[in-house]
């Protein structure tokens, strides 16, 4: 069992590792030279730490604009009630989990290599926390008594299924977008980008591409992704400060203020813009090197172990496609949360937690999905159906899905596919625990 918790916490739950040994290991089996071994394993890891870096900016900045846009409408933590924890969960069921995603990636290899879904993922990182929140639905329907054996069995099976299944589901439009056959989407954003693909291909218009928009002579600076990135970005972050900065202030205005040290806090803001902006130019960097060495290597892996197999990587393996199209989507998901947190509030009384990490990620794969079929139109609507998606999916895994086990982890972790999911998951659990 240590054994199997170090692979867990070593090998597949750091992505970047991960991918370096499969890069590794497909360039040895294609006979390469070692200058080429490891010229294309580290590049690799270095393409990936480089993603995880602008995430990382990415992420930074979005910790300002989440607080920033929730004192903009005077929101209040969530009350859970009684519950478990991550803590407690962790240490009850941390081991069961940990082994049921180790088998669920073997589960998934042996469907790869002995069906035609040839897709193997390697997203490690939504490997832990999907085996996390659908462990969490399961004891929070059946009972903290469940026999560990039958929760290892069952998420095993059901992971391994699902990081088989996902990839190929999500392949045709892939192929659309980048115009091959080499790699997949392997993230817990899959549904809401066919979602988006499909609203996208009812209500858009595939002929207006986001990436090839008409513009005046005057806006031609408008078609540098980095520049429109910029300016959208730049003028949330603003327009959000600038409201705060109007409102009465309060304890959590003033120690939201505070981060902005000396400065002005509208030009700290627009500073958080232009750190988001140079997040998305470094992921997209990073993308580029990352694919450029894992899509061959990958090939000496697929034709000895899993013939035809193809790697399933990380959402922003996307965006450099179609990058004003992730933009929109993630313009129309933030729309669509603000109204959302509205109507929450209104309807059923949930104060609905934008995560504004899980909606720019997703969003910006949706915008991608729905661009491929229908143009700006259909990025913005991919955006809007990923905040429904997220806000409602929400509400629902937190108040009756994951009540009693982990709500608090539920509320940032959990994301798109975990919560279209997560009903299936508790109504397969009621009929066979």
């Amino acid at each position: 069992m240590n054994l199997v918790f170090w692979i867990a916490t070593n090998i597949l739950g750091q992505p970047a590792i991960l991918i370096g040994l499969i890069v590794l290991l497909g360039l040895v089996l294609q006979k390469k030279t070692l200058s080429q071994i490891m010229t294309g394993t580290f590049k690799a890891v270095i393409g990936f730490m480089i993603i995880n870096g602008g995430a990382g900016i990415i992420v930074n900045a979005l910790n300002v604009f989440q607080p920033l846009w929730k004192e903009v409408f005077g929101l209040e933590a969530q009350e859970l009630g009684q519950f478990l924890g991550q803590q407690v969960f962790g240490q009850q069921f941390g081991s069961a989990v940990t082994l049921a995603m180790v088998i669920g990636f073997l589960v998934n290899v042996l469907l790869a290599k002995f069906t035609k879904w040839n897709y193997i993922y390697l997203t490690g990182h939504m490997m832990f926390w999907t085996a996390m929140i659908f462990a969490g639905i399961i004891i929070n329907t059946v009972g903290t008594e469940i026999a560990t054996w039958k929760l290892i069995v069952f998420l095993s099976l059901f992971l391994g299924l699902y990081w088989t299944l996902q990839p190929a589901l999500t392949q045709p439009i892939m192929r659309r977008i980048t115009g091959g056959d080499q790699i997949a989407l392997g993230h817990t954003s899959a549904s809401v980008a066919l979602l988006g693909a499909f609203f996208g291909k009812v209500f858009g218009n595939r002929e207006q591409d986001s990436e090839s928009m008409q513009l005046p002579k005057g806006l031609e600076f408008l078609r540098d992704s980095n520049v429109i990135i910029a300016l959208i970005m730049s003028a949330l972050y603003l327009i959000g400060a600038l409201i705060l900065l109007a409102k009465p202030e309060t304890p959590a205005i003033a120690e939201l203020k505070a981060l902005a040290g000396d400065q002005n806090f509208a030009i700290f803001s627009l500073i958080q813009a232009f750190q988001f902006a140079s997040g998305i130019a470094i992921v997209l960097f990073g993308v580029r090197m990352l694919v450029g060495e894992i899509v061959p290597a990958f090939k000496g892996l697929a034709d000895t172990i899993v013939p035809n197999a193809k790697p399933a990587l990380d959402c922003p393996i996307v965006y450099p496609y179609a990058p004003t199209a992730s933009i929109l989507g993630f313009v129309g998901s933030f729309v669509g949360a603000l109204i959302w947190l509205v109507v929450l509030g209104k309807t059923v009384g949930y104060v609905f937690v934008p995560t504004m990490i899980v909606l720019f990620f997703h969003s910006a794969t949706a915008g991608v999905f729905g661009n491929a079929t229908g143009g700006v139109r259909g990025a913005l609507i991919a955006g809007f159906v990923t905040a429904t998606v997220v806000a409602w999916g929400q509400y629902m895994m937190v108040t009756f899905l994951i009540n009693s086990t982990i709500p608090d982890t539920a509320m940032w972790a959990a994301d798109s596919d975990m919560f279209i999911l997560g009903p299936l998951v508790a109504l397969i659990s009621r009929f066979i625990f």
